[in-house]
């Protein structure tokens, strides 16, 4: 993965300011990591990476809170068009921490609001604050819920109309079970875009038979980690990530 991800023209974190797309459509693909290797070959010449200290491949982690009924999971379970997660963030390798409030709204629009923070928990007079204004659920309920661990990659288009980020590595704690997994072989792209501008990546995509799957990373960790929760929706998705994985990634 490193030489082909070294072949990309760098953008710095602060030039990526300018495509942050905090209101934005997002489309999500879902592959594996043969799979990813062509589509960086194919896109190199049209994309920059970003990278931070010389570092190209990020570490993530994110904490996700839920109520103890797991309203969260359940709304996007569900099939909910409106839905709502909150989570903690840190971009290990340039050592920022946010607690972000996302929203999806019926018309398939990615909103998030956050505030920057220290620690990695909920407390404090500013976070609840932050999340009594915005969260839909009693703030008082809130509780760990998962965590996950992955690797990114972002990418943004010569014309900085977009941004795609590509996620591997992943890995799972879940808090209620105790239970670890993870998906190490699946790869998690998603496309951002402000309204419908034009995309060299979709025609790359397309090209290699990698077609729009959703994928939320919270959901689909806690249907790994969590035998106890609802879960018949998301099966079709876990079938989908196993068969990927069995086609493409045979030892």
């Amino acid at each position: 993965m490193d030489a082909i991800i070294n072949t990309f023209a760098p953008i710095t974190l602060t030039e990526m300011k300018s495509v942050r797309l905090m209101n934005r459509v997002d489309t999500k693909f879902v592959t594996t990591v043969p799979r990813l290797l062509d589509l960086l070959e194919m896109a190199r010449g049209e994309y920059l990476m970003q990278e931070i200290d010389g570092i190209r491949s990020s570490a993530y982690t994110t904490l996700y809170y839920d109520t103890p009924a797991l309203d969260m999971y359940t709304m996007h379970h569900n099939g909910c068009l409106g839905r709502q997660k909150v989570r903690v963030r840190e971009y290990v390798d340039s050592h920022q921490m946010f607690l972000e409030v996302k929203n999806k709204n019926n018309h398939r629009r990615t909103r998030k609001k956050r505030i920057s923070i220290d620690e990695f928990n909920i407390e404090g007079e500013e976070k609840l604050n932050f999340l009594n204004y915005l969260c839909w659920w009693d703030v008082k309920l809130l509780e760990p819920a998962l965590r996950n661990w992955f690797n990114r990659i972002t990418l943004v288009n010569k014309n900085k109309t977009e941004r795609v980020t590509i996620d591997t590595g992943l890995r799972f704690h879940n808090y209620r079970s105790g239970i670890d997994s993870s998906l190490d072989q699946a790869v998690v792209i998603e496309l951002k875009r402000d309204g419908n501008q034009h995309s060299p990546l979709l025609t790359m995509l397309r090209d290699l038979h990698i077609r729009p799957h959703g994928f939320s990373k919270y959901c689909m960790g806690t249907a790994l980690s969590n035998p106890g929760v609802k879960k018949n929706r998301l099966k079709p998705k876990l079938h989908y990530v196993d068969r990927l994985i069995s086609r493409d990634c045979k030892q």
